[in-house]
């Protein structure tokens, strides 16, 4: 009966589909709803959970440094969002291009920073955004008569290490999407444009941007969600969890400090669901804008 029931055409999608299922339920579905539980209670290792009701939220809602942590989160993922997404376009463009040579001597420099820890690549940028004159950075600057910089003592100087490191990181993977999205446009859209006196600007904007929207979509909700849970970036390069007036301070970071550093493991629950709600309203509300909900007609 076991045979047969393996080698029937009714039971087959169903048994392929079964690993996915179980690790859904066990890794994500059970994990959210025991976070939905311990999202109204105080949980704290060692004593009994208390039911506390809607007291997390509350204390959420007006805790200023969660406020602070969101508006970081937010910044960063917009100026990433902002580099991240036409610079690879662009480059994938170029790299895509006939005349260029080296193409996969490109794609390979490009694309090493993602194989690199992001532990080792943290902390060699934290060296070279040190105040000390010494550092790489401020060497640089001292050709220019520059006195040494804080880097990592600045709001707006620390977001721009912390931007350097995550285009150093990402710069080459967005690369490689949009190269993929490149593949799937056909040549005879460039060669006919090409016979009716198309420029290359006049291309690139009526024919590739238009068909890499699939691609750009998919970068673009997967940046947000990197974005806005961005946290060893920061943890490496503040060597903790505890940057000067929280300018680093991230989200994660704030669910980091009050669930691991502070043993309040219901409090940080609620930071949980309250990032995958902000994430997920974000992400679907660009996949509407662009039209992905819509029905073909």
């Amino acid at each position: 009966m076991v045979k047969r029931f393996l080698y029937s055409q009714k039971a087959a999608p169903y048994v392929f589909v079964l690993p996915f299922v179980l690790v859904f339920l066990v890794f994500w579905l059970y994990p959210l709803a025991s976070s939905v539980e311990m999202s109204f209670q105080k949980v704290m290792l060692g004593q009994s959970a208390q039911w506390v009701g809607f007291d997390n939220y509350a204390k959420l809602i007006d805790d200023s440094m969660f406020l602070k942590a969101v508006m970081n989160s937010v910044i960063y993922t917009v100026l990433t969002l902002v580099i991240l997404i036409p610079l690879p376009m662009l480059f994938a463009v170029l790299i895509n291009a006939k005349f260029m040579w080296g193409r996969e001597l490109f794609k390979s420099v490009f694309f090493f920073p993602a194989l690199t820890s992001v532990v080792v690549a943290g902390t060699i940028f934290r060296l070279m955004f040190g105040e000390m004159e010494g550092s790489l950075i401020n060497s640089f600057l001292a050709l220019f008569g520059v006195e040494p910089v804080k880097f990592l003592k600045g709001h707006v100087t620390g977001f721009i290490a912390l931007l350097s490191l995550a285009v150093w990181r990402w710069m080459g993977v967005n690369i490689l999407y949009f190269l993929a999205g490149l593949k799937n446009i056909p040549e005879d859209y460039y060669e006919a444009a090409s016979i009716d006196g198309a420029s290359t600007f006049q291309k690139f904007r009526h024919i590739t941007i238009p068909l890499l929207k699939p691609t750009t979509i998919y970068v673009l909700t997967i940046s947000i969600y990197a974005g806005m849970a961005m946290f060893v970036e920061s943890l490496m390069l503040w060597n903790g969890n505890n940057s000067p007036q929280n300018i680093g301070l991230t989200i994660i970071g704030y669910l980091y400090r009050q669930g691991i550093e502070k043993n309040n493991l219901g409090f940080a629950a609620t930071v949980g669901l309250v990032l995958l709600l902000v994430t997920m309203i974000i992400n679907l509300t660009q996949l509407a804008l662009s039209g992905l909900f819509r029905k073909e007609s």
